[in-house]
C-alpha cells in the first residue's frame, strides 16, 4: 500500500474504533435503541443528501426494498443493537476486542453456504485460535455465572455473527455504487429501528443534552457516514485484503479512548485473549504466513 493508503486506513480504524467510545458516551444519557436509531437515521440522511448532490441514480422498487431490508437488518440494525446493549454491561475496549471476531464468523458462514473460499489448514488454525482467544476473554466469566456482564459479552459476540452473514450477503450488491449501497442500507436499518425504539423507549420524550447530541452526531456523521465513504475509497485503491487490517487497528483506538477518557481498565486476561485472537486473524489474513514463507525462502538462498 502507498503512504496515502496507510494514512487513510489508520484514519478509518481510528474512526471505527471511536464508535465504541461514542456509544459509551451516548449511553450515559440515552437508552440503547434510541442511540442506534440516531446513528443510522442521521447517517442515512447525510448519505442520501450526498448521493443526491452528486447526481447519483437512486432506483427504487419492491424487490430492491426487500433486499436492502435484509442487508440493513444484518449489517446495521441487529449488530449495532447487540453492541450497544452489550456496552451497557461491559467496557467499550472489551467490546471492540470481541468485535474482532467478525472475520472468523465470515469464514464459517462462507463454509456453511459453500462459497468459493475453502477451509485450508491455515484458515482452520486461524479459526481455532480465534475461538481460543474468545474462550480466554469470556470463559472465566461464563464459567462463574451467567450474569449481565457475561450477557453483555455474548451480545457483542452476537453482533459479529450478524456481520459474518452480512459480509457474504453484501456481495449481491456489487453492481450498485457504494454510496447508494450505504445510503439504502442505513435507510433500511432506520425503517427497522423506528418502531422498536418508539415502542420500547419513546425517544421523543428524552432530553439527551449536549453530550448526548454530540455523541450521536459523532456516531452518525463521523463513525458511519464519513467512515463508509472512507471505507469504499480504501477498498478501491488498496483492495479487500489490505482493508482487513482495520480489524487489527480499530481495537487499539477503542481501548486507548476508553482508557484515557472513560477510565476503563482491562485486565491481563483481556489482552491475552486479544493476542490469541489476533494471531488467528493474522493467519486467516495470510499476510503473516506469506511473510514467514518469504523469510524461509530467503534464508535458504
Amino acid at each position: 500500500m502507498s503512504a496515502r493508503d496507510w494514512f487513510l486506513l489508520i484514519a478509518l480504524s481510528t474512526v471505527w474504533g471511536g464508535s465504541f467510545f461514542f456509544f459509551e458516551v451516548a449511553l450515559q444519557s440515552l437508552p440503547p435503541f434510541t442511540v442506534v436509531l440516531g446513528r443510522v437515521s442521521l447517517a442515512a440522511a447525510a448519505l442520501l443528501l450526498i448521493a443526491w448532490a452528486r447526481g447519483a441514480s437512486l432506483p427504487f422498487s419492491a424487490a430492491i426494498a426487500r433486499r436492502y431490508l435484509v442487508l440493513g437488518a444484518i449489517s446495521n440494525a441487529l449488530p449495532f443493537s447487540f453492541i450497544v446493549w452489550g456496552q451497557t454491561q461491559i467496557p467499550s475496549g472489551l467490546a471492540s476486542i470481541i468485535n474482532a471476531m467478525t472475520p472468523i464468523w465470515a469464514v464459517l458462514v462462507g463454509l456453511m453456504i459453500r462459497s468459493d473460499e475453502g477451509l485450508t489448514p491455515g484458515r482452520a488454525l486461524g479459526v481455532l485460535l480465534g475461538f481460543a482467544g474468545v474462550a480466554i476473554l469470556m470463559g472465566p466469566d461464563l464459567l462463574r455465572q451467567l450474569d449481565p456482564y457475561s450477557l453483555g459479552q455474548l451480545s457483542v459476540l452476537g453482533a459479529t455473527i450478524c456481520y459474518g452473514f452480512a459480509v457474504h450477503y453484501g456481495r449481491r450488491f456489487g453492481d450498485t455504487p457504494p454510496l447508494v449501497n450505504a445510503a439504502y442500507m442505513l435507510t433500511a436499518a432506520t425503517v427497522w429501528l423506528v418502531p422498536v425504539a418508539a415502542i420500547a423507549e419513546q425517544p421523543w420524550t428524552l432530553s439527551p443534552g449536549l453530550s448526548g447530541w454530540s455523541a450521536l452526531l459523532a456516531l452518525s456523521l463521523l463513525c458511519t457516514a464519513f467512515a463508509y465513504l472512507l471505507y469504499f475509497r480504501i477498498l478501491a485503491s488498496a483492495g479487500a485484503t489490505n482493508m482487513s487490517l482495520v480489524t487489527f487497528i480499530a481495537p487499539v483506538s477503542a481501548i486507548t479512548l476508553g482508557t484515557v477518557f472513560l477510565g476503563e481498565r482491562l485486565g491481563p486476561t483481556a489482552f491475552t485473549g486479544m493476542g490469541v485472537l489476533f494471531a488467528g486473524l493474522a493467519i486467516i489474513d495470510g499476510r503473516l504466513t506469506r511473510w514467514i514463507n518469504g523469510g524461509l525462502k530467503r534464508s535458504r538462498r
